[in-house]
């Protein structure tokens, strides 16, 4: 997901807030030289996705660690095959992060929008290994167009990225009889994933489900950050898009997402903390989009190709019960 938190940006000449139109004739003002842009110190995102990749990769048994308050041991943690295992869901995962930040950093760069590099989130958390990756957008979108741009490019990159994933993490899971009297956590099923396990394995059994490959799981979790990302409200991928495409009216269909999610935390759980933080932000930004530089350009054309397409990737990629214990009241 990105991040439109901005710095209140220092206007040093008329191109810096005027991206389409040259300086303009001498009016006796000084004109001061240009702001440089995408001035990056790399140590911080190569410590942070160096951190991020040990975490994605051992996320099983670092989960067990804490889970078990160390009673496993460090020396059955970092072992050499739970290392290479565990590069099987690190590797895919960190590519589709990255495919998704760096969608929305390159379309900055297009737009000449000042933006960080990503900043990978580590976390020693079961199943994930990691809390996603953001960037850091310094200063206001100039635009609707850019604005577009920006918001969809992410999702897009990182579902491409994603998709060969899924399909090799299908080909190479296994169905499985569960004994749902045992707890089994279950993950929820986007439409596109139904679709590959339906053609990969046909009807299943009564009482049988796929046992996914980490190489999938990598996939699912890209699925679901694609899909909560598209959520059509405030700083949200979704939320950029709306108010591009809808502007005003955009204000509207975050109250009503905020709604939505907050109705479906009472059919799942898993959906608590997205709703918590979307209640923080709607407190803190509000419901109203930030104004964009231009708002007489309007998406049209291709453009709203490309929405459609971001609907019908949210699409595929949303599961109402996104976690879930089976077999527990």
């Amino acid at each position: 997901m990105n991040s439109d938190s901005t710095d209140s940006p220092v206007v040093t000449s008329s191109t810096d807030r005027l991206p389409f139109a040259g300086a303009p004739a001498d009016t006796g003002w000084p004109v001061w030289p240009a702001r440089p842009r995408f001035q990056h110190r790399y140590g911080p995102h190569l410590i942070l996705f160096g951190l991020t990749f040990f975490t994605t990769t051992f996320a099983q048994s670092l989960g067990a660690l804490v889970m078990t308050g160390g009673q496993i041991g460090l020396a059955n943690v970092f072992t050499w095959e739970i290392f290479r295992q565990g590069l099987w869901y690190s590797i895919p995962l960190l590519t589709i992060l990255s495919a998704h930040e760096f969608g929305h950093y390159f379309a900055c760069r297009h737009h000449n929008v000042d933006a960080t590099l990503p900043y990978f989130l580590p976390a020693p958390l079961p199943l994930t290994g990691t809390l996603g990756a953001v960037i850091r957008i310094k200063e206001p979108f100039p635009s609707k167009l850019a604005l577009f741009d920006i918001g969809v490019a992410g999702p897009i990159a990182g579902f491409v990225a994603l998709v060969p994933f899924l399909y090799w993490g299908m080909r190479m899971s296994e169905v499985a009889v569960l004994e749902t009297s045992r707890g089994v956590l279950y993950f929820g099923e986007p439409l596109l994933w139904k679709i590959l396990e339906y053609w990969h394995f046909g009807p299943l059994a009564e009482g049988a489900d796929v046992m996914v490959h980490p190489l999938g799981f990598a996939a699912w979790w890209g699925m679901l950050a694609t899909a909560l990302n598209l959520l059509p409200f405030g700083q949200l991928d979704g939320g950029h898009i709306m108010y591009a495409t809808l502007g005003r009216h955009a204000a509207w269909i975050s109250r009503l997402t905020l709604l939505a999610v907050v109705l479906l935390t009472w059919q799942s759980s898993s959906w608590a903390a997205m709703a918590v933080m979307m209640i923080v932000m709607a407190l803190y930004f509000g419901f109203r989009h930030p104004r964009v530089l231009h708002e007489e350009l309007d998406v049209t054309g291709r453009r709203t190709l490309v929405a459609i397409a971001a609907v019908v990737i949210f699409a595929l990629c949303f599961t109402p019960v996104p976690i879930q214990v089976l077999g527990v009241d």
